[in-house]
């Protein structure tokens, strides 16, 4: 590899985040397989073990190669790496007391470069199972939680560490000195920088397409966005042609305005399609959530080539080119370790086909969010594009939740009573709802239970309580608080699907929730919002909205946004008056356990 930091990737759903911080620390990062051969990492500084889904005591469990333990080069370990490299060199590995899924407080025990400039107490970010109980030889503790006091260790003799929790996630504040302290450890050079990458990534689309053209599909959003300019920087517009598909999922007048705004910034080379009959139709009916994304990705395929022809346009000299980020592939279990959190509809298996043939050309597919930010800025584009809230592909069809009326079979009693202790501890009253939706908790998909809580608390408490619960029962994997009314409505599950009624009353309400925060000032702050329509019902008729404000640079992990209270009040009084609104509530989970969208 070229000089600086290798990556060994055991499926963990933030690998690929490992090397997007060390890049922003100006070192070249490579990923590898856990089995590769040590000549692969030559030129290497150092090496980084990452997370992954497993166990290390799993029969299943990535095929690791020992040889790349025994390479003289800085090694660290991160959260299953780190429990990997303990017991590879004799320590053990045991279940924890208790589980860890986000904030924790970390005592910093003196004397190790890996924490130097920091201070003693830390906040960090935690997502496992299992912690390291015996240390392996010349091992010694460097820092601990109250729940897990090997969550820092190091044998400073030979340059191993080995961390628990996840320096490499933005909601561990002081991750990238932990990063930069290894590097400088490691005496890496630092000569990579992110304005090189459009050449690079022009480059590659140019080798990969050839004499063929580019049909991109466009929703509007950061990532075609900047890929639609990357493809016509590359290629020139004669050869590029941008489809935006109305799906019947979009907000209000998003389709309209995108057309407006693209066109306004000098695409002329783009095509707006109506096609929300076909994808309503696709979706009839249908309940699971990864079989109305599988529905939607579907359908997205067959419009475009229902345009191809239309246009007689040859769809073997037409490749599909797609906005793809990392979070999209390693959430779709995309990766060789990584466990499916939810399919995203670019990464469907007949889009997995086209990308095996080569048909596909994804010039994001290796960065995140706020690296293609970055890139849209450098080319640019509007900050009022570059800082737009993302809209998933699917658009509203994954914030509607559907439901055939019947409950899931799980019951759960002692779970739910075991919440609403914990609630009642902190002043709270608590419901589990009779609904489930996904999360991602230790690398591993979840599909399991919100609780609803009220009563009096502030945010802090909101959290605590919240992060307390989805830690300890596996029945909660999200924690909902009740705004309006103040005491919540006999609220049952009502057969409910993809309707054009139920998605017009979502849209409604996302436009009351978007309005407010433009209003207030908060649109950069909060990186999104989607608002989400819950089938729970007091009359078989009006619903349940959830306001779901996160904050989060790279959108792998993310903290619930604390919005003022006036804010909070006020929209959710403007959503309650809507017709078909029974309650509104405000989602107080981080990710993990609860992923960004509900389904």
């Amino acid at each position: 590899m070229q000089d600086g930091i290798a990556v060994l990737d055991f499926g963990g759903q933030y690998a690929h985040l490992i090397a997007n911080r060390i890049r922003r620390l100006q070192v070249y990062s490579e990923i590898f397989a856990p089995d590769c051969d040590a000549s692969d990492l030559e030129g290497a500084y150092g090496v980084i073990y990452s997370g992954g889904p497993s166990s290390v005591y799993d029969p299943d469990q990535p095929v690791f190669n020992p040889d790349l333990l025994q390479m003289e080069i800085p090694v660290l370990g991160l959260c299953y790496g780190h429990q990997l490299i303990c017991k590879q060199l004799g320590g053990e590995v045991v279940p924890g007391t208790v589980r860890e899924f986000g904030t924790a407080r970390l005592d910093i025990l003196p004397g190790s470069n890996l924490f130097s400039g920091l201070d003693a107490s830390q906040q960090v970010w935690m997502s496992h199972g299992d912690v390291v109980g015996k240390l392996p030889e010349g091992f010694q503790v460097l820092a601990q939680t109250s729940d897990c006091p090997t969550a820092a260790v190091g044998d400073s003799e030979r340059h191993i560490y080995g961390l628990q929790f996840h320096p490499e996630v933005a909601h561990t504040p002081c991750g990238i000195e932990i990063l930069d302290n290894f590097i400088h450890i490691c005496q890496a050079p630092r000569t990579w920088t992110m304005a090189s990458y459009a050449e690079m990534a022009m480059a590659a689309i140019r080798e990969q397409v050839g004499d063929r053209n580019i049909f991109l599909l466009v929703s509007g959003g950061v990532d075609s966005t900047v890929a639609f300019v990357l493809f016509n920087q590359a290629l020139g517009p004669d050869r590029v042609l941008g489809l935006h598909i109305d799906n019947g999922f979009m907000r209000k007048e998003e389709t309209a305005d995108v057309g407006m705004f693209l066109r306004r910034e000098g695409f002329e080379n783009l095509r707006v399609e109506d096609a929300s009959e076909l994808f309503l139709l696709s979706v009839e009916g249908t309940v699971e959530p990864e079989a109305k994304r599988e529905a939607i990705g579907r359908t997205f395929l067959d419009v475009k080539d229902q345009v191809l022809a239309e246009l007689d346009l040859d769809p073997e000299h037409w490749l599909l080119g797609q906005g793809t980020l990392y979070p999209d592939t390693i959430e779709s279990g995309g990766t060789e370790h990584a466990a499916l959190i939810k399919t995203h509809h670019n990464r469907i298996d007949l889009i997995e086909e086209l990308i095996a043939q080569g048909k596909v050309v994804e010039p994001l597919a290796q960065l995140y969010k706020d690296e293609v930010r970055d890139l849209g800025e450098q080319q640019g584009l509007p900050k009022s594009l570059v800082w737009r809230h993302p809209f998933p592909g699917p658009g509203l069809a994954v914030r509607c939740l559907c439901s055939n009326g019947r409950a899931p079979e799980d019951d759960g009693r002692e779970g739910k009573a075991r919440a609403q202790e914990m609630a009642a501890e902190a002043g709270l009253n608590l419901r589990v709802l009779p609904i489930k939706s996904v999360g991602v908790q230790g690398d591993y998909r979840t599909y399991a239970h919100p609780a609803l809580v009220w009563g009096d608390a502030d945010w802090e408490q909101l959290e605590e309580v919240s992060t307390r619960i989805t830690n300890t029962l596996r029945l909660i994997n999200r924690v909902v608080y009740l705004l309006s009314p103040k005491t919540p409505p006999e609220l049952h599950l009502k057969r409910a699907f993809l309707t054009r009624s139920r998605l017009d009353l979502l849209r409604e309400a996302d436009a009351l929730a978007m309005a407010a925060l433009e209003r207030w000032g908060k649109m950069q702050e909060v990186s999104q919002m989607p608002t989400v329509l819950l089938p729970l019902s007091p009359d078989g008729q009006a619903e349940t909205i959830v306001l779901r404000p996160i904050h989060t640079p790279d959108f792998m992990t993310a903290r619930f946004s604390e919005l003022p209270r006036n804010l909070v009040q006020d929209l959710s009084a403007e959503i309650l008056a809507l017709d078909g609104v029974a309650a509104v509530a405000y989602d107080v989970t981080h990710k993990p356990p609860g992923t960004v969208e509900w389904e």
